[in-house]
């Protein structure tokens, strides 16, 4: 049994046993009479277990969450290939080594003070293009591209951080946008141009 499933098992038994002690306790009179030391000690027996166990879970949980930011950053390491990270600009072509077409990686930023893109136009080489966006607003933003209204990518949302989205683009006119209701409408969308 895992450190957290104990959790919920003492949880649980501290919960019905309060429940059956209460019950107890206004059906019978002078309960807990000399049971008294008994039910003090099962409930500080369960408490501790309780409290015990949800530490260990919540190290588990941290240790879990360590590993996979790690394996993350040595992913995203690779994909890399040790290049030097792109200043931030309208375009910022990053060729990799090999595959499909190259590799590009574009910058892109929302205003932090309006509904905004700092660019309306991206361009790139065609083979798998990437738009590291960077949102500095505590407003929900996201980005996707999309083609003849057809959504071919899009990041998470985010605020006050950074995420990014990869396609692999053939040539061709696309769009780039935000997808929070209202946002594209407002002028987050820009043309994304692949030659």
């Amino acid at each position: 049994m895992s450190n957290g499933d104990l959790f919920y098992v003492c949880g649980g038994a501290l919960a019905v046993s309060a429940v059956l002690v209460s019950i107890a306790g206004l059906r019978l009179k002078g309960f807990p009479g000399r049971f008294a030391p008994l039910v003090a000690l099962w409930f500080a027996a369960l408490v501790g277990a309780s409290t015990t166990f949800a530490v260990m879970h919540a190290q588990d949980e941290e240790k879990a969450k360590a590993a996979e930011l790690t394996k993350a950053d040595e992913e995203a390491e690779r994909a890399e290939g040790g290049a030097p990270v792109e200043p931030e600009g309208e375009e910022s072509p990053k060729p990799a080594s090999g595959s499909k077409g190259a590799a590009t990686t574009l910058q892109l930023s929302a205003s932090p003070t309006s509904v905004a893109f700092d660019t309306t136009k991206l361009s790139a080489q065609a083979g798998e293009v990437t738009i590291d966006f960077t949102n500095p607003s505590a407003l929900e933003h996201d980005v996707a591209i999309e083609q003849n209204g057809k959504q071919i990518a899009i990041s998470e949302r985010i605020t006050e951080g950074k995420t990014s989205v990869s396609a692999e683009l053939e040539p061709g006119t696309y769009t780039f946008l935000c997808t929070v209701p209202g946002h594209a409408e407002a002028g987050m969308e820009g043309t994304l141009t692949i030659e």
